[in-house]
This record gives C-alpha cells, sequence and structure tokens, in this order.
C-alpha cells in the first residue's frame, strides 16, 4: 500500500498533475438534431469544481460559439450553450461539433455531433459529416511546361481546412508510365478550403490528379485528368496564325499578280490590234505595189518592142550591105 502511495506522489510529482488514467469526463446533448429557436443544453460530469471549455465547431470547421464554465462539488454540469439562430452565412445548416475541454485533466477533451436543420420532426436526420473534393485541372497541357491545378473542399457546402499537408495527406497524381507521384508537400492554400499546386509533366499521355481529403474522420475522392501533349494549343494556335499572316500575305501578292496580269491582257490585246492595223496596211500597201508594178510594165513594155524594131531594122541593113 505505501508502495502505491509513494508511487502515485512520484507521478504527481513528475508530472505536475493527476494521471490521465484516473481522469473523469463525460458530455452529452439534450437532443442531436436542432432547428431555429431550439435551445442546445450540454450536461455530464468532470473533476469537482473544475473548469471547463466549452466549444462549438460549424461545418468548416471554425469557432462560432466559445463559453467556460465550472462543474458542481460533485463534478456534475448541466449548461445551456447556444440558442441557435435564424440560418444565415455565420449559422448554417449542417453538422456541428460540441466539444468540452479539460483543464485539469491534462487537457482531455470529449466532442458530440449534432445536426442544424429546418426540422427536427421525427425523422431519418443522419447526423453525418458530408466532405466533397473538387478538382479542377486543364484537359490539355504541354509536357515540360508548367500548369496549375486547384483543389477545393466543403463540408456541408462550407469550405474547410487550412492546411493541406494535414488535410490532403494521400493525394498524389497518376502518371502515363504506371507510376503515382505523392503531390501532398507541394500544395499551396489559396484560401480556406482552396489550395493549388503547380505541376511540370515530363511524360506525354493522361495526368490523373486523384485528391484524397480526409476531416473529421471521413474521407473524401476528387479526381482529374490532363491530356499532356507535345506542344500545348497556345503554340499551335501561335503557329496557325502564323500561317493566316503568311496566307494573308500570298493572298495580297496573288491579287497584285492579277492585277498585273489583267493589265499584261489590255496590252497584248492593244498589241493585237496594232499588228491588225499594221497587217492591214500592208495588204493596202502591196496593193499599191501591185498596181504601179502593173502601170510601169505597160510603159515599159512599148519601149522594149521599138527597141526590138530598131535592132532588127539595123541587122537588115547590115546584112543587105553584105
Amino acid at each position: 500500500m505505501k508502495i502505491l502511495i509513494l508511487f502515485s506522489v512520484f507521478v504527481i510529482l513528475l508530472f505536475g498533475q493527476v494521471p490521465n488514467s484516473f481522469s473523469e469526463l463525460e458530455l452529452f446533448t439534450n437532443s442531436k438534431v436542432y432547428a431555429p429557436e431550439h435551445n442546445l443544453q450540454i450536461y455530464g460530469k468532470g473533476l469537482p469544481e473544475e473548469n471547463l471549455i466549452l466549444r462549438i465547431f460549424s461545418p468548416d470547421d471554425t469557432i462560432t460559439k466559445f463559453d467556460q464554465i465550472t462543474t458542481d462539488s460533485d463534478g456534475t454540469f448541466n449548461y445551456d450553450l447556444i440558442t441557435w439562430p435564424s440560418p444565415s452565412t455565420n449559422f448554417p445548416y449542417g453538422t456541428y461539433t460540441v466539444e468540452v475541454i479539460s483543464t485539469a485533466q491534462n487537457g482531455i477533451s470529449q466532442k458530440i455531433d449534432v445536426k442544424f436543420s429546418s426540422t427536427t420532426e421525427l425523422v431519418d436526420v443522419p447526423v453525418e459529416r458530408h466532405v466533397n473534393t473538387l478538382v479542377f485541372a486543364p484537359e490539355t497541357a504541354a509536357i515540360n511546361q508548367p500548369f496549375r491545378v486547384f483543389v477545393q473542399t466543403t463540408s456541408d457546402g462550407l469550405l474547410i481546412g487550412n492546411n493541406p499537408t494535414e488535410l490532403l495527406g494521400s493525394t498524389h497524381v497518376h502518371l502515363p508510365s504506371g507510376l503515382s507521384f505523392p503531390l501532398t508537400a507541394s500544395f499551396k492554400t489559396l484560401h480556406q478550403g482552396l489550395f493549388f499546386v503547380d505541376y511540370t509533366p515530363r511524360e506525354e499521355g493522361t495526368h490523373v490528379f486523384h485528391v484524397v481529403a480526409f476531416s473529421q474522420g471521413t474521407t473524401s475522392h476528387g479526381s482529374s485528368a490532363t491530356t499532356v501533349l507535345s506542344q500545348d494549343l497556345g503554340g499551335i494556335s501561335d503557329q496557325i496564325i502564323k500561317l493566316n499572316s503568311i496566307l494573308d500575305e500570298t493572298s495580297s501578292e496573288l491579287e497584285v499578280l492579277k492585277s498585273e496580269i489583267a493589265g499584261f491582257d489590255s496590252t497584248l490585246e492593244k498589241a493585237s490590234t496594232k499588228i491588225d492595223e499594221s497587217t492591214s496596211t500592208i495588204s493596202t500597201s502591196v496593193e499599191y505595189i501591185s498596181e504601179a508594178s502593173s502601170q510601169l510594165n505597160s510603159l515599159l513594155f512599148p519601149i522594149i518592142a521599138s527597141i526590138g524594131i530598131i535592132v532588127a531594122l539595123q541587122i537588115t541593113i547590115i546584112a543587105r550591105r553584105r
């Protein structure tokens, strides 16, 4: 017996408080489902006259209510924690967490999930969290060119999570080669519940981003795929624009050539007309020359005949003299 007492004193001196094995903390609520204007009453038991910290967490894990009470002499407590207001951006419908923390028992705590709903009728209203994960990645990308992937995590429609290392601890990307690569350490926080990662693909093919979110014991999965090409659409678009520019220049040159050919056609037509005129003039000149030749012949023929007669007479005269 003395040995047990000495051991307990040693533990108290060593840790400065009663160990957890002797701790006591219980928490209960008067209901599981609440509607506006209803009271959330908590009760339970801790150590006698112990200070307890009370907190209510909204669906996005932010603290919407904070309070502190002291237990009775027997350790029990009973407290109206909140009267539910009308739903708003600060108090939306969803799953809330009630937590009580002991200040004298090494900070131990107890939690209970409750549902804030539009009705408390006797229907099956599950008191559970619904974590949703959305992944936004481009449909196409270029190899060795970085692009950004966004992740959104919500619970009951509200953004949750601030530390991507804890929230997205199992996130990875499936490569076209069949291997997978972890991305948890690469994520950065853009806003509560909004994260992004800059990813540079090294392989052509389909890259599948598999995001696993874990919050308050609930797991959610989301995925998106990106097809990595040898060149992105921006580069192809630039080439198309350049090709269109070249085609425009070619079209302009063709228009100039067409106008020049049209001028050449008119020049040829004029030349053909002039040639026709020249041919007609030459033909007329030939006719004039032919007429002049006929007239010349008619003039020269009597002269030649006279000369022939004179030569014949002279020959006759000479012949008679001999």
